[in-house]
């Protein structure tokens, strides 16, 4: 019996440390990391969510060959800039869409509350881009493009999400923040070139406006002005395609 202890010793700590391991194991397995939880990639299924296609939207200083559409699928020229707008302002809601660049650094944009003032400005000639919250739609080719043509750093932009107020609207940006202290610079890169799709999720209630880029959350911003509007898609300047285009009203 003597001779044994010390094998029956060493399979009794081995024994419990395989039971500790799995343990350990099975927690990591179970307890979702930090990125999963800022993970929402939301389809625009479900109760309240509606598509949206050609006949909801009016345009408002694009040529009538600007935007064409087969069911709920845009095509856009980029020519000349400028916007069409839902029929109805909104004030609280939910956006989910999908889009594609067709050409190297190419530009677009989603504009949450467009101010009636601004656009019937532009209704009237006077302008091209109305006032509001701009969710950016930019083709990763488009800061070396600027960085050539302008001879300086495109520091002040970048084409993973940003989120900022156009003309006198007012928004504070989370963070990281653009140099200029307006934009709400995206935490990640995560928007992928062109001739592949990209997928928005954007949540706009009581004046606060947040993004998700491709199923995760990147930038925003809080205390808008205006806080509710028109929403808008962008012509400016390439081909860009809209898809899968989806908004839920909330209260």
């Amino acid at each position: 019996m003597k001779q044994n202890a010390p094998y029956f010793v060493v399979l009794s700590v081995a024994f419990f440390c395989c039971i500790i391991l799995t343990k350990l194991y099975s927690n990591e397995q179970e307890s979702p990391s930090t990125d999963a939880l800022k993970k929402a990639f939301i389809d625009g299924k479900g109760e309240g969510w509606m598509p949206l296609s050609g006949k909801d939207f009016v345009n408002v200083n694009c040529a009538e060959n600007t935007w064409r559409w087969e069911d709920g699928h845009a095509f856009c020229t980029g020519k000349p800039v400028g916007v069409i707008r839902m029929k109805n302002p909104i004030k609280n809601f939910e956006l989910v869409c999908e889009w594609m660049h067709k050409k190297d650094g190419g530009n677009s944009g989603v504009f949450v509350w467009a101010s009636p003032a601004s656009i019937k400005n532009l209704e009237a000639g006077r302008g091209r881009l109305p006032h509001g919250i701009e969710v950016q739609v930019l083709d990763l080719g488009y800061a070396e493009k600027y960085t050539k043509k302008h001879k300086k750093p495109a520091d002040w932009f970048t084409s993973h999400g940003d989120v900022f107020p156009t003309g006198p609207a007012k928004m504070k940006p989370f963070p990281p923040v653009a140099p200029n202290g307006k934009r709400s610079f995206p935490s990640k890169e995560l928007t992928k070139g062109i001739n592949q799709w990209n997928h928005y999720y954007v949540r706009a209630i009581n004046g606060e406006v947040r993004l998700w880029v491709n199923g995760e959350e990147v930038s925003g911003g809080t205390g808008c002005k205006p806080a509710e509007g028109y929403l808008c898609l962008e012509s400016e300047g390439s081909p860009v395609e809209f898809k899968n285009i989806r908004i839920r009203e909330l209260p």
